[in-house]
């Protein structure tokens, strides 16, 4: 018994050593936190909510769901929502590191609405913390949104102009993707002194960017050295024109415009054993005329049809036709070679000139963080946002990501494992994951900007319809392998050969693939109706 006594107590004491570890180490990290708001006590009397009559949106301080962990709440749907907290001191942003750093969980998810932050410029700027609104003067906006197609984690900056002394929106160019689960999430923005921004999203870094350079950033920090000038005009004798029509060429006599593409293969022979007196179809001889049938309400009854089965052992039934054949005659309309321009001058463009809104830029000149505000509309509600830091190295934002939320994000993969187990989905959930990232992957790619929006939408229905993730995916295979086919063997098509075969021989037809299915569909639905049999009630 006293054995177990002193096991017991060797074990409380390595718990207490931990445990005051633990609070040695992070009671450091918050000594080193510019700012840290955990919500562990309600926001009230600490944050300020919008006086704005449109700011209707309800904030709750409530926990998250499955912890006993609170946070601040969006508590209503389509609702705007403004709140801010101003800062004991103004944040510079300028000769050394600074991290962002927010927890949000869309608990009810998201459909369409922001839950981004902004980093509000000193109230000199011109707004007061109860009018705060979405005009207040911000310097950063970081964060995710959500909405229809659009679906990224916003890092947007406010910068001055040294020439014109207006203020700037500048825009992150191709921003990582937000996750659309109903997880927490923590969101991480590092700016350098090197004038480098990294995006991380649960730790792992999501997008790295150079303020300084246009591959980065709409518009871009600096201006361009050179433009275009305004007032050079292209000559009225420029002649742009690579190649032109032939002057000298003529259409050859024996050329005929008319002449058909195919024509009747008259060196095609009837195959032999063809049916000509069988019909395709014959009535069911199974058939029965069903006993509730009225001739005076539903017509004279007639048996349905069926394949004759005749016809399965012989080479065809009914009229024979001859097939059609590539014309080789057939030279399609005459058009005029084109020859090289002699008078070409190539792409005309104004001539450059120097840029008199150009200045050169070190680093940029962000304006000091005075306040942190969330104003957002949403038309979903159960948006949590938690452990709100500011720090000015990334070691303290991963050691707060350690202790806040990471514990809080293992519970919660855990439960949505046991759930998709108990449903039996977890094998295509893991598939589905897995091709929604690769997409998202494909969106997030440069030279595919064009077409991002188009596959994000793909995204959110394939999301919201998971049963139609191999649809979507093997669409996708297609769309993809019919560009590649353009691009290596290009558009055009080429006749397709007609032999002579001893089979049913093809539809007569001047064109070719599709518009044959075409044809036979319209044949088949525009053709005699069918005999019918009544319907069972």
């Amino acid at each position: 018994m006293g054995e177990r006594k002193r096991i017991s107590v060797g074990i409380l004491a390595v718990f207490l050593l931990i445990s005051a570890s633990s609070f040695q180490f992070l009671h450091a990290s918050h000594d080193h936190a510019i700012f840290y708001e955990s919500f562990d006590e309600s926001f009230e009397g600490r944050w300020i909510v919008s006086q704005k009559e449109e700011y209707n949106g309800v904030w709750k301080h409530a926990k998250s769901e499955g912890h006993d962990d609170y946070g601040l709440l969006v508590s209503e749907k389509a609702r705007k929502y403004a709140i801010v907290k101003v800062l004991d001191e103004p944040v510079i942003l300028r000769d050394e590191s600074v991290v962002l750093q927010f927890e949000t969980r869309l608990q009810e998810g998201l459909e369409c609405g922001g839950a981004y932050l902004k980093y509000l410029r000193p109230q000199e700027a011109g707004w007061k913390p109860k009018e705060f609104d979405n005009e207040s003067p911000y310097s950063i906006m970081f964060g995710p949104d959500k909405c229809g197609a659009i679906n990224k984690v916003h890092f947007i900056f406010k910068h001055k102009n040294p020439k014109s002394g207006e203020y700037v929106e500048h825009h992150l160019k191709f921003p990582p993707v937000a996750p659309s689960d109903k997880l927490s999430h923590v969101y991480t923005a590092i700016l350098k002194p090197d004038n480098e921004l990294q995006i991380l999203i649960d730790g792992e870094e999501r997008k790295k960017a150079n303020f300084l350079t246009s591959e980065d950033f709409e518009p871009a920090l600096i201006p361009p050295k050179t433009i275009p000038d305004p007032e050079d005009k292209k000559p009225e004798d420029w002649d742009e024109r690579a190649k032109i029509p032939d002057p000298s060429a003529t259409k050859p006599e024996d050329w005929d415009e008319d002449a058909p593409l195919e024509i009747v293969d008259e060196e095609a022979e009837k195959p032999e054993g063809w049916l000509d007196d069988e019909p395709e179809e014959i009535d069911d001889p199974d058939a029965t005329k069903p006993e509730d049938w009225d001739d005076e309400e539903d017509g004279e009854w007639e048996a349905p049809k069926i394949d004759n089965p005749k016809c399965e052992a012989a080479p065809g039934c009914g009229e024979w036709k001859r097939p059609m054949k590539k014309n080789p005659a057939y030279k399609g309309k005459w058009h005029t070679p084109l020859i090289d321009n002699p008078d070409y001058k190539g792409i005309w463009k104004p001539q450059e000139i120097a840029n008199p809104d150009y200045f050169e830029l070190e680093k940029p000149n962000f304006e000091p963080i005075a306040a942190i505000g969330i104003e957002i509309w949403t038309m979903q509600n159960g948006i949590l946002f938690d452990n709100i830091l500011i720090a000015k190295d990334d070691k303290i934002a991963a050691s707060y990501r350690e202790t806040t939320w990471k514990p809080k994000f293992t519970i919660e993969k855990e439960k949505q494992k046991e759930e998709e187990l108990e449903t039996g989905s977890v094998g295509l959930a893991g598939f589905q994951k897995k091709i929604f990232g690769l997409l998202y992957q494909i969106a997030d790619m440069p030279f595919l900007s064009a077409y991002k929006l188009k596959i994000l939408d793909v995204i959110e229905k394939g999301e919201k319809q998971p049963n139609l993730t191999i649809g979507i995916l093997v669409a996708v295979v297609v769309v993809l392998f019919s560009i590649f086919f353009r691009i290596i063997f290009g558009s055009k098509k080429k006749p397709a050969r007609v032999e002579k075969t001893k089979t049913e021989p093809a539809e007569t037809s001047t064109n070719q693939g599709g518009e044959n299915e075409e044809n036979k569909e319209k044949e088949e639905t525009s053709g005699p109706a069918r005999r019918r049999t009544r319907p069972e009630n």
